[in-house]
């Protein structure tokens, strides 16, 4: 599971996850009535990047211990 758009019921504004599909450790980003999914590095770090108040970008860097 690298990359997941989840969908939102937009008539009730809820969101549900089975937490049984998901096998690893993720994150999920709420804005402008979209959310994603995304699995975080094994080692590294998961930036979140806003402008204005709202997201403009995420992104991964990963590293290993030397």
């Amino acid at each position: 599971m690298d990359m997941e758009n989840l969908k939102i019921d937009i008539r009730t504004m809820q969101l549900t996850v089975d937490l049984m599909d998901i096998t690893t450790s993720c994150v999920i980003v709420i804005c402008d009535g979209k959310a994603k999914l995304r699995e975080l590095p094994p080692h590294g770090e998961y930036k979140i990047v806003t402008h204005q108040g709202k997201v403009k970008r995420m992104r991964k860097e990963e590293g290993e211990e030397f």
